[in-house]
């Protein structure tokens, strides 16, 4: 488990690419987006391959880190019925994966099994990003079976640091290892394909218990992999607590973890990440590619956004599904806006270091400068 890169866009260990990207496996919208950088009437069509959905804006934690906390975690939900025509028109435009996490607890909406089973019948891939608290039998029985992955954030190792971070009850802890166990075992019983993983945040109060935390997800729970990720610095929460980590010292913990991998269990010591973390501004790309293209963001209001460092920023917001169909949205004025906005305007030191599509923006700049010499000597 070196980490080493294996030449496509895989680092050993990391068989997921959680620490890179998979924008490589779609060149057919690469070469779209290329076509379009600079033409409007091209550029609206090309759709995004994948989009974060809110299904709810509550939440049942406060975490210390928590990225959204400025938008305050207001009680909405979006509509089933609405989501229905919504989600069949994406898969009909092209988009070709859905993960309902967001600024709110995706379990928490109650048509939470309804929803996975319909974005898997618009031929859509489904994942989920949860704190796993509210994963119910029924939601184990009716959506794992159309779940390409599920992923829950377990940010300790112990009940009493977990409770600390996560800003909840001790007995929390309990029962999402309970209900991991017990969606492992209904994965396992039905032979279903879904990926059932966990993830922490690398922070000074649970960093002494990754490898306790490695043990349990290996040992007790059966869990597919754990990623250890560092914290990112989003520019509109009211949290600043983190905002200074140094993961120069930290990067030591990725030999230990690494050994704790084995044939059915991945530690993805996202050390690439952590690098990058610590690099100056001028040595990243100079303009971010992947907005507005290849991702989009739904709140749980129904506003559609280009970028989820720039929710409730007017620039970024494109429409409302509940107002308009997902076409009308993406291919109108207000993406033409903020598709010249970030083409001519955007300075990205503005933008969330480490942001989900800052992998994709390092590839696309290469493609896009061309500064690899001899490149058709393939």
């Amino acid at each position: 488990m070196t980490g080493l890169d294996s030449g496509d866009g895989l680092t050993m260990g990391d068989d997921f690419a959680i620490d890179s990207h998979k924008l490589i496996y779609h060149p057919e919208r690469v070469a779209a987006w290329r076509a379009s950088v600079d033409d409007w009437d091209k550029a609206k069509s090309v759709y995004p391959v994948y989009v974060e959905i809110s299904p709810v804006g509550a939440c049942n934690h406060r975490c210390t880190f928590c990225a959204v906390d400025y938008i305050g975690y207001q009680t909405r939900m979006l509509d089933l019925e609405m989501l229905d025509a919504r989600l069949s028109e994406m898969g009909r435009l092209g988009v070709r994966s859905v993960m309902y996490a967001g600024e709110g607890e995706p379990l928490l909406h109650k048509q939470i099994s309804e929803i996975t089973e319909i974005t898997y019948a618009a031929g859509i891939d489904v994942a989920f990003t949860t704190n796993g608290v509210a994963m119910t039998p029924a939601f184990r029985e009716r959506a794992l079976p159309k779940t390409t992955w599920i992923k829950v954030s377990l940010n300790a190792g112990t009940a009493a640091t977990y409770s600390k971070v996560h800003r909840t009850k001790e007995r929390d802890f309990d029962r999402v290892i309970d209900n991991l166990r017990e969606a492992v075992r209904v994965r396992d019983g039905q032979n279903l394909k879904c990926t059932i993983g966990a993830q922490s945040l690398l922070l000074p109060e649970n960093t002494h218990e990754m490898e306790a935390l490695a043990e349990l997800c290996r040992d007790d729970i059966g869990l597919d992999y754990l990623v250890i990720k560092p914290y990112s610095q989003h520019k509109f929460s009211d949290t600043h607590e983190y905002e200074g980590v140094d993961y120069s010292d930290l990067l030591r913990l990725e030999e230990r973890l690494n050994k704790l991998s084995n044939e059915h269990f991945n530690v993805v010591f996202r050390a690439h990440t952590m690098r990058k973390h610590m690099e100056p501004e001028s040595t990243r790309y100079n303009r971010c590619n992947a907005t507005p293209y290849f991702w989009a963001y739904v709140m749980a209001d129904g506003a559609v956004y280009g970028c989820s460092a720039y929710l409730l920023d007017s620039r970024f917001e494109y429409g409302n599904l509940n107002e308009s169909s997902f076409q009308e949205i993406w291919e109108g004025e207000k993406r033409h806006q903020n598709w010249e906005y970030v083409r001519s305007k955007l300075d990205i030191r503005e933008c969330r270091k480490n942001c989900r599509m800052d992998e994709i923006n390092r590839y696309l700049f290469k493609l896009e400068k061309n500064n690899v010499s001899h490149v058709n000597f393939i």
